[in-house]
């Protein structure tokens, strides 16, 4: 972790490549700290830290909970202390939440607590449209509405690199093109890739498409869920909406169904575990220090507590 100060250039930068991180912003410290209110730092989605915000411990659990604000999209207000928010407490349970805010016990700090503003910042869903068709124009007319961004092709095409970022590729342009735009959505790992046809044509057309089986069936088509929609933009909405169930985590959804509430974001929770040491949840991250001592991987929430485990794994076998 980089203990400079975060220049605005660089959120700047993170924030028009659509990169998704969290600005983790210290706003109150009590001594004795490292910390102090202002510093800033920002995790981001695979847990590196830039930035500071704290030492070792306190860095460990600002990771954790800035990967959980990334995944349900809402800021909080984390305070971290030394001592237990509940008489009698124990673990993940040394916690008291309130809405928007949450505060968390952390047994390796040095006395002092600091209170950290965690933001995530989220870049909006980009969604390509290939096509000049009734259907096309609709589709990034209701852009702005639904505060995605909604374009045409890139300059260079669907160039892999031109699709880093891109969440949904809509090909409507009944006939041209459509085979190099849906064979690189795809081999890009775009999470929506969908044509508009009738059901025969569609099927034709993703059945000849030199891709495996399986990457062939991540093609939606028709396009859109089914709700009677006849007209241009009719059809463009109900594409929309199937797009927004897939932005949303309801992936495949071909209903109505309800999203449910603002945790249902796209991004799954992140992968969390304890450190046996000292009972602290950690991120199981690349960045978080981690052993395989004693024939199972475990996390931990610096080296001291590492280096404590592999001088005797057996004495916190039981910690899961």
């Amino acid at each position: 972790m980089s203990q400079a100060p975060v220049p605005d250039a660089r959120i700047a930068e993170l924030t028009a490549r659509h990169v998704p991180f969290v600005r983790a912003t210290v706003v109150r410290a009590r001594r004795p700290a490292s910390a102090r209110p202002g510093d800033t730092a920002v995790v981001l989605e695979d847990g590196r830290i830039e930035g500071f915000v704290g030492g070792v411990c306190a860095e460990a659990t600002v990771r954790a909970q800035a990967l959980r604000t990334l995944a349900s999209g809402e800021a909080l207000l984390l305070r971290i202390s030394p001592e237990a928010a509940e008489e009698g407490a124990a673990g993940e349970a040394e916690a008291e939440a309130v809405e928007g805010a949450l505060s968390l016990r952390n047994p390796c700090l040095s006395g002092g607590e600091l209170e950290i503003f965690l933001e995530p910042r989220r870049p909006v869903p980009r969604v390509l449209v290939l096509g000049e068709t009734p259907i096309a124009r609709a589709l990034t007319g209701f852009g702005p509405g639904l505060g995605y961004e909604v374009a045409g092709p890139p300059a260079g095409g669907f160039a892999a690199e031109s699709l880093a970022g891109v969440h949904a590729v809509v090909v409507a342009s009944h006939g041209r093109d459509e085979e190099a735009a849906l064979t690189a959505a795809v081999r890009a790992g775009v999470p929506y890739v969908g044509l508009v046809a009738s059901p025969r044509r569609g099927a034709a057309v993703v059945g000849g498409l030199d891709l495996t089986r399986e990457q062939r069936d991540a093609v939606r088509t028709p396009a859109g869920l089914w709700i009677g929609a006849r007209t241009p933009g009719e059809i463009a909405l109900s594409i929309l909406a199937e797009v927004v169930a897939s932005v949303r985590g309801r992936d495949g959804a071909r209903s109505a169904a309800p999203v449910g509430g603002p945790a249902a974001t796209g991004r799954p929770e992140p992968r969390t575990a304890p450190d046996p040491v000292c009972g602290m949840t950690v991120a199981a991250v690349p960045d978080t220090p981690y052993s395989d001592a004693g024939g199972e991987r475990r996390w931990f929430c610096c080296e001291g507590c590492r280096t404590a485990f592999e001088a005797d794994p057996g004495r916190y076998a039981e910690a899961r």
